[in-house]
């Protein structure tokens, strides 16, 4: 009886986490969709365009989502512990790392638009799309690099609302802005894929002025740019060693996996249009796995910080066998939503037919996903241990998946539907491993220090 109790606390904290973070990664899903739905009316390579180009938002997303876990591990235990001017403290070191890396891609994007496009594909006409989208994207990497660790920082202390709040408010406003600037609504030009990068744009520059007044009305956690210039060695030296893992283990794996969008995008428009909607559909059958990876990673890591560490192994199995359901029901939401996709998109007929069969692939790749998500990205990480996925990711991206999609499509030159499948085997290769590691519990360890604030810092 009194496990059963016990079990009741711990899945209702669970989701009560999972469900504003399942609103947002939904919304996010949501304004993915809008912009392939819309840009469908405008034509296939404004569709394949804004595909590739989106592979740096992709790679930026994941630079970011490193960022504020690997600044979640410390900030979630910090709150277990109670030290709210450590969470501080580390939210300005994060701050330091994406304020950096954003401004690297906006000039990037900026200054040098087409060079970025000619390493995805040699279209001429996808690269001049392509280049005026990123221009206009330039100055929403700088707003997301600012926001996305301020967010992350608050849902590692439990505030799931207030982030999703901030979220909701910069999605709903993307995809109105999206319909007035793609189809030139209330008076505005028709801008097609320009249109996309403007609205997002505005987007997230609303959003940052939000979590601005968010921040003056909160009594504990604030955007305060003074924090940037905080030293405190410890800190500093603890973010290092377990978030920078975390940053490069996101980092190697999103530029890996945008080397797919490399291999797909040489083997013709009608695959990179296909793919652009399977990744859609993709993102929404994955909603609940990522939820609960990040649901997880915050609860057991408030657990760990207590001290409550046997309580977090226990957590731990219970988070295993949700997700294993919820891989299950994203698989079923992707093969649900296949002949609705293969209804209405509007392309030609071979990207039509890859379509179909990567849409296919991909009902049980989702569960590949969900349970790696889970474990490196959120058990794993709850416990300070970045550097096992770091490793593991980099192994299997850059020495089997990669190697393999170039060797399937350019020196075997496989049809196009084997090079996508073997693509999706890289997350059922690293099963082994990751369960493995897992099982072992090397994982689980209190990271947090003492009298962080009595020490000379410097």
């Amino acid at each position: 009886m009194r496990k059963a109790i016990k079990d009741d606390i711990f899945y209702s904290q669970i989701f009560k986490l999972v469900l504003p973070i399942v609103i947002q990664n939904l919304l996010s899903a949501a304004v993915s969709s809008a912009d392939v739905v819309m840009l469908n009316y405008v034509g296939q390579s404004s569709i394949s365009a804004v595909s590739l180009a989106s592979q740096y938002a992709n790679i930026l997303f994941m630079v970011f989502y490193g960022l504020g876990t690997g600044a979640t591990m410390l900030c979630a235990q910090y709150y277990g512990k109670g030290d709210m001017q450590a969470i501080q403290v580390v939210e300005g070191i994060a701050m330091r790392f994406s304020m950096l890396i954003a401004i690297c891609f906006a000039g990037m994007a900026l200054l040098f638009p087409e060079g970025m496009m000619r390493i995805f594909t040699s279209d001429t006409e996808l690269i001049t799309i392509g280049a005026s989208y990123l221009r206009f994207m330039s100055v929403s990497y700088l707003c997301w690099g600012i926001t996305e660790v301020y967010l992350a920082v608050l849902r590692s202390i439990g505030r799931v609302v207030v982030s999703t709040t901030m979220n909701i408010l910069a999605f709903s406003l993307n995809i109105l802005l999206n319909a007035v600037f793609i189809f030139g609504l209330f008076g505005m030009p028709k801008l097609g894929a320009m249109g996309v990068a403007i609205a997002t744009s505005l987007s997230r520059l609303i959003e940052l002025f939000a979590c601005f007044m968010v921040s003056g009305l909160s009594k504990d956690i604030k955007l305060d740019f003074r924090y940037l210039f905080v030293k405190n060695r410890a800190l500093f030296s603890d973010f290092v060693r377990l978030s920078l893992p975390a940053l490069g283990n996101d980092i190697s794996w999103s530029v890996a996996f945008s080397m797919y969008s490399v291999i797909l995008g040489h083997l013709g428009s009608d695959v990179v249009a296909a793919n652009s909607f399977v990744v859609v559909v993709r993102n929404f059958g994955t909603i609940l796995c990522f939820g609960m990876a990040s649901a997880g990673g915050i609860l057991l890591g408030n657990m760990i910080g207590e001290n409550r560490l046997e309580e977090a192994r226990v957590g731990a199995k219970k988070l295993m066998k949700l997700t294993v359901i919820t891989g299950a029901i994203g698989g079923g939401i992707v093969l649900a939503v296949t002949p609705f996709v293969l209804q209405h998109a509007a392309l030609s007929e071979q990207a039509m037919h890859y379509l179909k069969y990567m849409l296919i692939i991909n009902t049980y790749y989702v569960m590949g996903t969900a349970v790696n998500t889970t474990l490196i990205a959120g058990v794993f990480r709850a416990g300070g241990d970045s550097r096992f996925g770091f490793i593991c990711d980099t192994i299997d991206m850059w020495c089997y998946a990669v190697p393999l999609g170039f060797l399937a499509a350019f020196v075997l030159k496989l049809p196009v539907m084997w090079v996508y499948f073997l693509l999706c085997t890289d997350e059922f290769v690293k099963w082994p491993w990751v369960i493995k590691h897992y099982r072992s519990g090397k994982w689980l360890n209190n990271i947090t220090r003492d009298n962080l604030f009595q020490e000379k810092d410097s």
